[in-house]
């Protein structure tokens, strides 16, 4: 752009960023495009960081890992058509987990926008496109109409249940001037985006479920992912009820490792299965009850027939799948909480303590060689690294982490095998977890998944993260290969070639270090974790020191 088309006034773009300041973001993902230039413009007037990924869907990831890993909402700035046609993978990998983000991009000139005259990167309707993979999409139209959506935005992410919001501007309003729209107040701290909105329980559901569980004669409680943040009172409130409880993936940690009354995430393996269909009263909080944690297997086999009480936030939620028998319309806090101060004086007891380790038995002789060896990698990553989050893809290790694997805390095990299940998550998702945590992070991802997102691993090192991205090799796609000759299908687009991920590493940027033994990955981490560039492991599957590690696996440890 020449000097002398540099706009003098304030445009709606500048004072776009002072309100994502405001509201508290730190962080943007993005790639300037023709489309975007002028989103860039205010930016270095605030404290908000530029990271430039190298593809849109990387930027998405990114924010997503940022916020799972810190509570802390993150925006990407996203160009017309085919950067949002590129991020909506991720949204809808957001949207399915509950992760707020915040996707700003551009679109065609107001009298330009769903013209189909064939304008540069036009769509025939975009905001119509994005709404289906966002809790809204919303138009900017003109630059008074700025501080009202940007407010909408952010409450809809703080709102019961959060997800991606997405706001688009035509670029001749991006560009126009704001001068005469409502400023940032000045005098005012900036508004902590991370704080949710938390609904009260209604007192009256709470006594009815207390009831419930006093009446109960073997209670199961299930914590989801809307658990996180509960303080400790989630622990309290097992204790109290006395009763067996399992954790979904995203709840890992709510309950510390070798807790007797935890079950982990066994929820979708027979033993556990059984525990919860033969429940007089299943406690289920947090929870969508659906099928990526408690039907992994994907048999239609996992069932309530007891009492079922939901506590959700989500209306909607409390009869999908299973319809509650006693539903509680509340955060998880305000729930847990309550239901503690009811029962702290009078505790339950249902000897649960010997149940669980009867279960935990039965578990241990279903336990596969191929299980042990792959959770005894993670075990091993964990008690090595202190406060270590792990940022899994859709791998055979995140598969058997996903049962076996015990985090030390919540917010320190992630991955794409949820929800909406996308490949490539891994490695962005782990870069948006380390820029927003000074805590070790490892990407852990196949070598089939990598290859979707590697190109964002030069940004990594751009950043000089000290990020580990482990790559499990089993020579393609191997959790499919398995499921295609478990079924007797011919292993057809599964085996594919295997790049050479030294060369991979060297050309980004990044160390390499192939993984053969115990001691080898503890010195490795311990030493990688304290650099400033990325480094990436290569353990293949079938490499003896697996199986060395496999005979001394404990599980529930």
């Amino acid at each position: 752009m020449s000097v002398s088309n540099i706009p003098a006034q304030l445009t709606c773009g500048e004072l776009l960023v002072e309100w994502l300041e405001y509201y508290g973001v730190d962080t943007v993902f993005g790639i300037p495009g023709v489309h975007t230039v002028e989103l860039y413009r205010g930016l270095p007037n605030t404290n908000i960081t530029h990271v430039t990924p190298r593809h849109e869907q990387g930027a998405g990831f990114m924010a997503d890992g940022y916020f799972r890993a810190s509570g802390k909402i993150a925006a990407c700035f996203i160009i017309t058509g085919p950067g949002m046609t590129n991020i909506m993978t991720a949204m809808a990998q957001a949207l399915a987990d509950s992760i707020p983000m915040l996707v700003i991009s551009s679109v065609n000139k107001v009298g330009d926008t769903g013209s189909g005259e064939g304008h540069l990167h036009e769509l025939h309707d975009q905001q119509g496109m994005v709404d289906k993979v966002a809790l809204y999409s919303k138009t900017i139209w003109k630059p008074e109409s700025l501080p009202k959506v940007i407010s909408e935005a952010f409450s809809t992410m703080k709102g019961a249940r959060s997800g991606p919001v997405h706001i688009q501007l035509p670029i001749d309003v991006i560009t126009a001037d704001a001068s005469h729209v409502a400023k940032p107040p000045t005098n005012k701290q900036p508004l902590e985006h991370s704080s949710v909105l938390s609904i009260g329980a209604n007192p009256d559901q709470l006594d009815k479920v207390v009831i419930a569980l006093k009446q109960a004669k073997n209670p199961v409680l299930l914590y989801g992912g809307g658990c996180v943040d509960v303080n400790e009172d989630a622990q309290k409130l097992a204790e109290l009820i006395d009763a067996p409880t399992l954790l979904t993936i995203n709840a890992k940690g709510v309950l510390p490792p070798s807790h007797p009354l935890s079950l982990g995430s066994t929820q979708s393996l027979p033993a556990s299965r059984a525990l919860i269909g033969n429940a007089d009263v299943v406690l289920a909080i947090g929870t969508e009850l659906g099928e990526t944690d408690y039907d992994i297997v994907f048999n239609d086999e996992f069932d309530i027939t007891g009492t079922l009480i939901r506590v959700d936030c989500d209306p909607r939620q409390l009869n999908l799948p299973f319809v509650a028998d006693i539903p509680v319309l509340s955060s998880a806090q305000s729930a847990i909480s309550g239901l503690c101060k009811r029962l702290q004086d009078q505790p339950l007891s249902h000897d649960a303590k010997q149940t669980v380790e009867q279960v935990k038995q039965q578990l241990v002789d279903e336990m596969a060689p191929s299980f042990a060896g792959q959770v005894s990698v993670l075990k091993l990553i964990r008690d090595t690294l202190d406060d270590v989050i792990i940022v899994g893809d859709s791998t055979q290790p995140v598969y058997s982490g996903n049962l076996g694997y015990e985090a030390v805390k919540p917010r320190k095990w992630f991955n794409s095998s949820t929800g909406f299940g996308t490949l490539g998550y891994g490695l962005p998702a782990a870069i948006g977890a380390k820029i927003a945590s000074s805590a070790p992070v490892i990407s852990l991802i196949g070598d089939g998944g990598i290859q979707f997102t590697i190109s964002e691993l030069i940004c990594a090192a751009e950043l000089e993260l000290p990020l580990i991205v482990l790559v499990w090799n089993n020579q393609g796609y191997g959790e499919i290969r398995r499921y295609m000759e478990e079924g007797g299908l011919p292993l057809i687009g599964v085996n594919i070639k295997t790049p050479k991920f030294d060369l991979l590493a060297e050309g980004f940027g990044a160390d390499y270090r192939r993984i053969t033994s115990e001691e080898q990955l503890k010195k490795a981490l311990l030493e990688d974790t304290q650099g400033n560039k990325p480094v990436v492991y290569e353990i293949d599957e079938s490499d003896a020191f697996l199986s060395e590690l496999a005979q001394d696996f404990k599980y529930f440890s």
